[in-house]
């Protein structure tokens, strides 16, 4: 007699397809919490708790799971007391900061776009006045190999932001930044989350 094993969050609905034999069928479900899991892969998107971007001159997420695939970094009313354009880096025990292939470009009176190696680059425009809104996707494209896009838009003036790149870590990703270029000014208002799955 062969059995069937699920772990995980079974507070919903679960259907089991069987094969039609004749009697009476029984499959009997334990009462489990946590998040479910399939093959060792969580299959829900998790969000992580929000962070204040008020203070600090880096936001960090740590502690991402092995098995995550993609993360996605959120960006609500974001904003610094200077001019240095805003960094999306990650990594593998600790925040990698060369080796990434990136650019961005920004759409507005004056059309530009830059290259980046240090991390994933967001134009920060207005400087002290920018208030950025959006997000950035970060995807896993095979072992330690990660892509990224993102589009922001500022609420303070008619400009919106455009990135994509990649890297390749040293190990598995476990960390968010978010940060700025000079790594010296300081955020001062808005709040950033990330979710992964």
């Amino acid at each position: 007699m062969s059995s069937v094993v699920l772990s995980g969050d079974t507070s919903g609905a679960i259907t089991l397809a069987v094969p039609s034999i004749a009697g009476t069928n029984t499959i009997t479900l334990p009462a489990v919490t946590g998040t479910a899991v399939v093959a060792g892969q969580n299959s829900a998107i998790t969000a992580a708790t929000a962070q204040a971007s008020t203070s600090g001159t880096s936001i960090d997420f740590t502690g991402i799971p092995s098995w995550v695939k993609r993360v996605t970094v959120m960006l609500n009313g974001v904003s610094t007391n200077g001019s240095s354009n805003y960094l999306v880096q990650i990594g593998a025990g600790s925040v990698t900061t060369t080796g990434y292939l990136s650019a961005y470009f920004q759409a507005s009176g004056t059309n530009s776009v830059v290259n980046s190696t240090v991390g994933f680059q967001i134009y920060n425009g207005s400087g002290a006045s920018n208030v950025a809104h959006g997000h950035v996707v970060i995807t896993q494209v095979s072992g330690n190999n990660w892509t990224a896009s993102g589009t922001l838009g500022e609420s303070d003036t008619t400009r919106m932001q455009f990135l994509a790149g990649s890297i390749a870590l040293g190990g598995t990703l476990d960390r968010v930044r978010i940060t700025t270029v000079n790594g010296t000014d300081t955020f001062d208002a808005g709040s950033i989350n990330i979710l992964y799955e």
